[in-house]
Formats: C-alpha cells, structure tokens, sequence
C-alpha cells in the first residue's frame, strides 16, 4: 500500500527522509545480497535530488550533492554505517536505453549489497529494475509544496 506524504518545506522533505532512512535500516536485510535500489520518479524541480540530499545528510554523507544529469552517476562514500558503505545517485534523464547503464556500471553497483542506489528517471531505463522494486514518486504542487508517494 503506497504512503503519502506532502511536503511543505525543506525542513519537512528532512524529516520524510528521517523516516525513510530509519526504516531502510531496519529492513536492509531483505534484498537477497544486492544493492537496494531506490526508484525515484517525478518532473524537473518537483524535489528528487533534494530528497536525495537530505538521505545523504542523515547518512552522514559531508560533500555536496548535486544532481549528477550532466555526469550521469555520483558516488559518496558513507562512513560508519555497517549497512551501506556508498550511495550512488544516478540520473538517466540523458540516457537513451536500459543498456546505457552498463556503461556505468550497472552489474557491478547492483551486485554490491553495501550500495544504497537512486535512481532518477528510471521510466528511462525501464526493463533493467525487478517489478517490485521500491519507488518513490514526487509531484510539484507549488513553489514550496510537493507530494510524495512512496511504493516500498
């Protein structure tokens, strides 16, 4: 069952995170050893990267995350974390296919059950992610609100 939440700020985008990253961990065992790959959907500026930025932070993550579209795939060392070891943020927007990703990488950031992966745009690479791999859909409202559903 998808739950919702709306968004009103970034101080709210934040604690949504909290939640997310707090039940991540408690449930990390169960992707059969790969990587957990989170599926984010949702049109430029509707607050993808942004929600990325706050896991990362929660993480323990200090660089600056950025929207990887020009470099396609960022990679941040998370240290000490006994459940992940890196977050790979990846944005398919300029992407053509599924089998672009190789050129990433693709195997090998999956294989790797101490990878934490986002993936936006994945509509665009669509036929690489299992079908009940979580999801979460951002929608912008206005200036300052956004809806979030999230399929886990």
């Amino acid at each position: 069952m998808p739950q919702k939440y709306v968004s009103k700020s970034l101080e709210d985008t934040k604690q949504i995170a909290e939640a997310f990253v707090e039940k991540l961990l408690k449930t990390r065992g169960k992707t059969g050893g790969k990587a957990v790959v989170i599926l984010l959907e949702g049109n430029l500026g509707s607050g993808k990267t942004t929600f990325v930025k706050a896991v990362a932070e929660i993480l323990g993550i200090k660089k600056n995350i950025t929207s990887p579209t020009f470099v396609l795939e960022k990679v941040y060392k998370i240290a000490k974390n006994e459940k992940f070891s890196q977050m790979v943020h990846i944005d398919a927007y300029r992407l053509s296919g599924a089998k672009d990703l190789d050129l990433l990488g693709w195997g090998e950031v999956v294989e790797n059950p101490k990878n934490l992966v986002f993936v936006e745009w994945p509509e665009i690479v669509d036929g690489v992610f299992p079908e009940n791999t979580p999801k979460i859909c951002f929608e912008f409202v206005d200036e300052n609100t956004r809806n979030l559903t999230f399929s886990l």
